[in-house]
């Protein structure tokens, strides 16, 4: 919406005057309703009655075969992700239906309902939050963005009953001060809600109800509704780490940039608390990431907590009963492989789904006869003693060319020197980020009596 409206843009000049001139924007804009005054303790409340807001968010009209709604408001929306994981992450929106899915920076980008928003939530593997966006001008001020903070309806989604935390970032953005700017934006929607609805919401920056995300470009403002919540990567299971944990996003993204499916063995030499291989069933079996977690969406006004239910026992009606290739995990530390199997367990996969066992890397073997994948996440850093490293590598190299003929092998390490300390040439290096952390995606053919 780089092109203001003739209203809209009205709206953002008389909030800016008031913001200039102190004035209320009830007084500024001429509208019947005047500003509310401070209540004192025990006084009687004289706040004007709430205002309907336009429709519950994404009220459809009637609902089509794909599960979108005809005639239903359409809303572009941001799916941020890890580094690295970008273009995989378009294609998996592109295969759950969001036909105009493209890759951004760190992200990706795609147009839908608010179905369409739930279903995202509920299946995504790779994505870190779901981003409906609320509005977008051209800005050049922290005033400008505050005036465009206060002239979007916030009261459709959120009130005073909710808590709310704001959050900004930017690329290449003018502003002076994010946490000014940060700070503006807040004050915008605050004073809009206390203005329309007699109250402000509460700030709370641990566990806010309604969470909204400011980005700030060279010239322009992008208002975000956040229908996440917490972190996508927190399915619900992990409660034990480990070490050195790898994100249970980052880990499907492995996946999906090894080009793994569930026919194909699967075996995690380097373990830790499993998160690789349970991602890895979790996938198999078809079971939504997001089935047995709470949402954002869930606490926000207009919520429809039927078509919710209806869109999970959809997605519980598709989820199979086997899979059809052994997926184990291998850790030297027992305390590593303990954590696991209750992470597994909490997942709901039995031991029939997957395998965990102590052991060294260096003394594994196929669980199965056909030829599979490895997918790992070896030590590297802080997780590598440097006495171990002159060893470990060319012992475990050994193993590969004995044990493992015909098998791929993908591994994320931020050592880009360790192919040749396997000797190993990668077919295919990835760029791909850890957290903050910088890595290759690794991708090499095993190859008995030799390596490529």
């Amino acid at each position: 919406m780089a092109l203001r409206s003739a209203a809209r843009a009205a709206a953002i000049a008389a909030a800016a005057e008031s913001a200039a001139s102190g004035k209320p924007l009830a007084q500024v804009t001429g509208a019947a309703t005047p500003a509310p005054a401070a209540r004192s303790a025990g006084a009687a409340d004289h706040r004007p009655p709430r205002r309907p807001y336009d429709k519950p968010a994404g009220s459809p009209t009637r609902t089509t075969i794909d599960g979108h709604t005809s005639g239903a408001e359409i809303f572009q929306v941001f799916a941020p992700c890890p580094q690295g994981l970008d273009e995989a992450l378009a294609g998996e929106l592109r295969d759950l239906g969001f036909a105009d899915a493209r890759a951004g920076r760190a992200g990706a980008h795609f147009s839908t309902d608010w179905n369409g928003v739930l279903r995202a939530n509920l299946h995504s593997r790779l994505a870190t939050r779901i981003l409906a966006q609320v509005a977008q001008e051209t800005v050049a001020t922290e005033e400008e963005l505050y005036a465009l903070a206060r002239a979007t309806p916030w009261e459709r989604w959120f009130g005073a009953e909710q808590t709310l935390r704001v959050d900004t970032s930017a690329v290449r953005s003018p502003m002076q001060s994010l946490q000014f700017c940060n700070l503006r934006a807040k004050d915008g929607i605050c004073d809009r809600l206390r203005e329309r609805e007699g109250e402000r919401p509460s700030i709370d920056t641990v566990r806010p109800d309604a969470r909204v995300h400011v980005f700030l470009s060279e010239s322009t403002a992008t208002l975000y509704l956040d229908t996440s919540g917490e972190s996508l990567f927190k399915r619900g299971w992990r409660l034990d780490k480990g070490e050195a944990p790898l994100r249970e996003n980052l880990a499907a993204g492995m996946l999906a940039l090894a080009g793994w499916d569930a026919a194909t063995p699967l075996l995690d030499p380097f373990c830790g608390s499993g998160t690789l291989v349970i991602e890895a069933a979790l996938k198999a079996l078809r079971v939504p990431p997001g089935i047995s977690r709470p949402f954002a969406f869930e606490r926000l006004r207009g919520h429809q907590e039927r078509r919710w239910y209806d869109l999970k026992e959809d997605a519980r009606a598709k989820i199979l009963k086997e899979i059809p290739a052994t997926l184990a995990g291998a850790d030297l530390d027992p305390r590593a492989i303990d954590a696991a199997r209750m992470n597994a367990d909490r997942a709901g996969l039995t031991e029939e789904a997957v395998y965990f066992e102590v052991a060294d890397a260096r003394d594994t073997c196929p669980l199965d006869e056909r030829p599979g994948a490895i997918i790992t996440n070896p030590p590297y850093g802080e997780r590598l003693e440097l006495a171990e490293n002159a060893t470990l590598w060319p012992e475990w190299a050994s193993t590969l060319k004995r044990e493992f003929n015909g098998w791929k092998m993908h591994m994320i390490t931020n050592d880009l020197d360790l192919p040749k300390k396997l000797r190993l040439n990668p077919s295919r290096r990835t760029p791909l980020y850890n957290g903050a952390l910088e890595c290759r995606l690794f991708s090499f053919d095993l190859v008995s009596g030799g390596f490529r």
